[in-house]
């Protein structure tokens, strides 16, 4: 059934009527029609920058739509502002975790919610005992007193869900939701959201994981370059198309385009131990290769390519660019030995949110684009201009907030900027990370060309086909110790995963021998499969 020819019922808790919004004078979303039904799991497809999100800021308040018009059981709304969505019903899941990072667990969960107070003061023992009710409900251990800095994303990600989950809303959406958990807190979240679709909420859920729509989603409403192409029940779709309405083609599976020369060791740390996060990790890349750091979320992956690039430098063992030692104490100084890092937490880590794209690209650059001390803007454009063609980032204008790009190009203007620092060594950290199906394949072949190049490539993933077809070498690491080595021939998800969940005692120094036949296929990029 196609939404645009749906007729508002007495179903419907918000109707959407010609909902446009402009950015820069370009038109990001076009005149869409959708009404979301009490007590259902609605999903929103398609590629980054399709207008899915967009939409779903909208409805939250974040945006204010160009024109068009929302009504709530009937009733035109203006949302207005996040604040007013609230009190309306309406709550965000946002895909990167927001938050107030020197308040305490609990006092996040309870922001903007005046009626936790009263008389002027707030009951802090009754919240405390709530945001652990909440934490208890998700199944995660986190002291709710603590600062929300240095949370791991996954965790971040779960006080949002917990926040969500504490209000009175009568539509959630989840952007993304799912991205950094583990498949148990993957579980415990579709758990509850089935829970909530019962009670007669509705559930907005946004995913490039088209395995999790299927097994979660009750009707799928998919955008193509800011168009509602249309509305389908979820059970009478299969992949292949949700695809073609996604991006209209079929996405076959990945093979590896160009082949690398594997040259003489760029990167080796030896026995790195950073107290409480990893011990004794001991990695080579070599000039050309692309090795693989595998591993459930909490493993220490992060805190390893972090200690490395000198944002947390570790308590001891030895670090080596080009056969040299060196000592990387801040990411000053790795930069200048050629080292670039794309992290995970692309909101807090990775971009400048209220610069513009331009200024995003050029910024690890100041020499090239400021030769003399002063920044020249026809140099940033030349620079910025050259990578949106290269990297095929799609946006409005060069001059936009990067903010206002999708989560996909946002993390092409990341790679960019490194790329214009030339790095001999790239430590990508989930690279493709909320990314669609149609930008993987463009960012599998991108990380192969960068390794025919000579880059050496530290790859954390927890995208298994993404590492099977990627990774010359996959390295995994359980509770902060690298527990296999595996190479490309020998490699399978079964052998990753045995060595990546933890078990009682300690895990086998040595690699765990074959058990099975590699997969001879590449990973189809709509697997947005994570460990499992």
């Amino acid at each position: 059934m196609d939404a645009t020819n749906q007729s508002p019922d007495a179903e419907a808790f918000i109707s959407a009527r010609g909902i446009s919004k402009q950015f820069a004078g370009v038109e990001v979303l076009s005149d869409v029609d959708l009404d979301l039904r009490s007590g259902e799991i609605h999903a929103l497809l398609g590629e980054n920058g399709a207008g899915k999100s967009t939409f779903a800021k909208i409805l939250a308040g974040v945006h204010n739509p160009t024109r068009g018009t929302l009504a709530i059981n009937g009733q035109k709304v203006d949302v207005g502002s996040p604040l007013n969505a609230q009190r309306l019903g309406i709550t965000l899941i946002h895909q990167e975790p927001i938050s107030f990072p020197d308040l305490s667990v609990a006092e996040n969960l309870v922001l903007g919610r005046s009626q936790d107070a009263v008389f002027g003061r707030v009951r802090w023992s009754e919240i405390a005992a709530r945001a652990r009710e909440l934490m208890d409900l998700l199944g995660i251990r986190i002291d709710v007193t603590r600062s929300m800095r240095g949370l791991s994303i996954a965790d971040q990600q779960m006080v949002e869900i917990a926040r969500a989950l504490d209000s009175d809303a009568r539509l959630i959406i989840m952007d993304e939701p799912t991205a950094p958990l583990t498949p148990k807190e993957v579980g415990t979240l579709f758990g509850i959201a089935r829970k909530l679709r019962d009670e007669g909420r509705t559930i907005v859920f946004i995913s490039h994981r088209l395995e999790e729509v299927r097994a979660l989603c009750d009707r799928a409403t998919v955008f193509r370059d800011g168009v509602l192409v249309g509305t389908e029940v979820v059970e009478d779709l299969n992949d292949d198309d949700i695809i073609r309405m996604m991006i209209g083609r079929p996405v076959k599976d990945y093979k590896q385009a160009t082949e690398a020369e594997i040259g003489e060791v760029a990167l080796e740390v030896k026995n790195l131990t950073l107290r409480g996060a990893f011990r004794d990790i001991s990695i080579s890349v070599r000039k050309g290769e692309i090795v693989g750091l595998a591993g459930l979320v909490g493993a220490g992956r992060t805190d390893v390519a972090r200690a490395i690039f000198g944002v947390a430098p570790a308590d001891s063992g030895s670090i080596h660019v080009a056969g040299s030692e060196v000592k990387i104490d801040d990411p000053s100084k790795a930069i200048g030995l050629g080292l670039a890092f794309v992290p995970e937490d692309r909101a807090a880590a990775g971009i400048f949110a209220t610069m513009s794209v331009e200024n995003n690209i050029t910024a690890a650059v100041p020499d090239k684009v400021a030769p003399r001390g002063f920044i020249k803007a026809s140099l940033v454009r030349q620079l910025a201009e050259a990578s949106v063609e290269q990297l095929k980032i799609r946006l409005a204008s060069l001059r936009q907030p990067i903010m206002e790009l999708s989560g996909g190009n946002q993390q092409k203007a990341i790679l960019a900027r490194w790329l214009h620092t030339d790095p001999s060594v790239l430590i990508l950290d989930e690279p493709t990370r909320g990314i669609d199906v149609g930008v993987k394949a463009e960012f599998y072949d991108m990380i192969g060309a960068l390794a025919a190049d000579g880059k050496a490539i530290l790859l954390i993933s927890s995208e298994l086909p993404e590492l099977l077809a990627l990774c010359d070498r996959i390295l995994v690491m359980a509770e902060g110790q690298l527990t296999a080595e595996l190479q490309r021939k020998d490699a399978t998800q079964e052998l990753i995963m045995q060595a990546a969940v933890p078990r009682t005692g300690s895990h086998a120094s040595s690699p765990i021998p074959d058990q099975g036949p590699n997969p001879s296929q590449g990973p189809n990029p709509s697997q947005g499969v994570a460990a499992q």
